[in-house]
């Protein structure tokens, strides 16, 4: 079983539980009730979008839960500069899909732990350069009728369409997926270890 456990993942994404669950570890799901559609990012660069969301939803859960650890993320894509999240619709989310399959985007992902009662509070990001395959109309209409991309920043899960999708990957492919499992682990252990700090002092 991996440690630390017993944290708390402030997201109802079932991919990100899923990865955490494959990873071996042991947590509690409580989504944080940080609204997305509120949060300006225009004004920043895709990676502190990520950052600053996946930290705000970390704080949000933890100030409830004070003495315990909490995950949070958020995941983007960058489209040339620009930050692309999860549509809002059909149309939205076909507009997004012949833009992201045209050229190499960027997905990022904000990884945030925070423990209030520890006074630890750590937010990274992770990028991961998708180079993706030139779809069909008949793969778009298919894929928007389909619904897969409800829910998904770039309007697409690589779990699910990557085989036809996607070409190739730079990066963690987890990251693709809404949680870089590397960074993750990092984190966690950067926790570990500051915790330890702190009860020696």
């Amino acid at each position: 079983m991996k440690q630390p456990t017993g944290f708390i993942l402030a997201s109802a994404s079932p991919r990100r539980k899923l990865l955490l669950e494959r990873a071996g570890y042991r947590f509690e799901v409580i989504p944080s009730k940080v609204d997305e559609e509120a949060f300006d990012g225009a004004a920043m660069a895709a990676a502190e979008t990520a950052r600053q969301l996946a930290l705000a939803k970390a704080l949000d859960v933890a100030a409830g839960h004070p003495a315990r650890l909490v995950l949070g993320a958020d995941t983007v894509v960058d489209l040339d500069g620009r930050t692309i999240g999860k549509p809002a619709d059909a149309a939205e989310a076909e507009a997004i899909t012949r833009a992201l399959f045209s050229r190499p985007h960027k997905v990022i992902t904000g990884v945030a732990l925070v423990c209030m009662d520890r006074g630890i509070e750590m937010a990274e990001t992770d990028t991961t350069i998708v180079y993706p395959k030139l779809l069909t109309e008949a793969q778009i209409a298919e894929h928007i009728a389909g619904g897969n991309w409800k829910g998904k920043a770039g309007a697409y899960g690589i779990q699910e369409s990557g085989d036809a999708f996607v070409e190739r990957v730079e990066g963690s492919f987890t990251n693709v997926m809404g949680l870089p499992m590397e960074r993750v682990e990092a984190l966690l252990s950067g926790f570990a270890m500051a915790g330890q700090a702190k009860d020696d002092d």
